[in-house]
C-alpha cells in the first residue's frame, strides 16, 4: 500500500508561451477534491473571460484514479490529453493544471496544438516546487493522568501532530500520525494498560 503521493506545493499561475500569435497562459494548482477544483476553474474563467479556450487537465486520488481532461472546443484529443500526459509524466496527483489559449489568428494544425498544449503545461510545472505529501490518519487516545508522559513520548518518536489535548482525571489526545506508522502505533498501545485508542477516518 502505498503511503505518500507527490503534488505541488503551491499555485503557479501565468507561466506565458506564445505559438504563432497564439497566447498560451499556464496555470497550476494544488487541489484536494472536487470543490476546490471546481473553485479554481471557475477563478481562471472569471479571470479570463475572453480567451478563445480553457483547457484542462487534473488527477485527484492516491494514485490519480479520478481524472479528466477537457479539450473545451480545440480538436479532440490535442489540448487536455497533452496537457494530462505531464501530469503523469511528472507523476503529480491532487493538481489542476489550465491552459488559457488566445487565438491569434495563424491554426495551428493538431500537432502544432498537441505540442503548444504539452510545452505550455510543462513550462508551468517547471515553474512549481514538487513536494511529497505523507497521507495521514487521526488518532484518538484515552489514558490516566499519570501516563502523560509515556504517551507523549510514544507520539514524539512517530513525529505525530497533536490537535487536541483535554487533561482532566482522565486524559483525551486527538493527534494525526502518517498512515504509515498505524500498525506500529497500535501495537505499542495495545501492550500498555488503562488505554483506549481509535483510529477516526478523516
Amino acid at each position: 500500500m502505498e503511503f505518500s503521493f507527490d503534488t505541488i506545493q503551491s499555485p503557479v499561475e501565468n507561466v506565458l508561451s506564445k505559438e504563432k500569435g497564439s497566447k498560451f497562459i499556464g496555470f497550476a494548482f494544488p487541489i484536494n477534491n472536487e470543490k476546490e477544483l471546481k473553485e479554481a476553474l471557475g477563478k481562471i474563467r472569471d479571470e479570463h473571460p475572453k480567451a478563445t479556450h480553457h483547457c484542462y487537465a487534473f488527477r485527484l486520488g492516491l494514485s490519480g484514479e479520478n481524472y479528466r481532461a477537457n479539450d473545451d472546443g480545440e480538436p479532440s484529443g490535442s489540448a487536455g490529453l497533452p496537457i494530462y500526459n505531464q501530469l503523469l509524466a511528472h507523476n503529480l496527483t491532487n493538481i489542476l493544471v489550465i491552459v488559457v489559449r488566445y487565438y491569434g489568428g495563424t491554426k495551428l494544425g493538431v500537432s502544432g496544438l498537441v505540442k503548444a498544449y504539452k510545452d505550455s503545461a510543462k513550462l508551468t510545472l517547471d515553474e512549481s516546487t514538487i513536494i511529497t505529501k505523507e497521507l495521514e490518519i487521526e488518532l484518538e487516545i484515552t489514558f490516566d493522568y499519570s501516563q502523560q508522559n509515556i504517551i507523549f513520548t510514544l507520539l514524539n518518536k512517530n513525529e505525530a501532530k497533536i490537535l487536541d489535548f483535554k487533561t482532566a482525571e482522565k486524559c483525551t489526545i486527538l493527534s494525526k500520525i502518517k498512515l504509515a506508522e498505524k500498525e506500529n502505533i497500535s501495537e505499542q498501545l495495545s501492550e500498555m494498560q488503562n488505554i483506549s485508542f481509535e483510529f477516526l477516518d478523516s
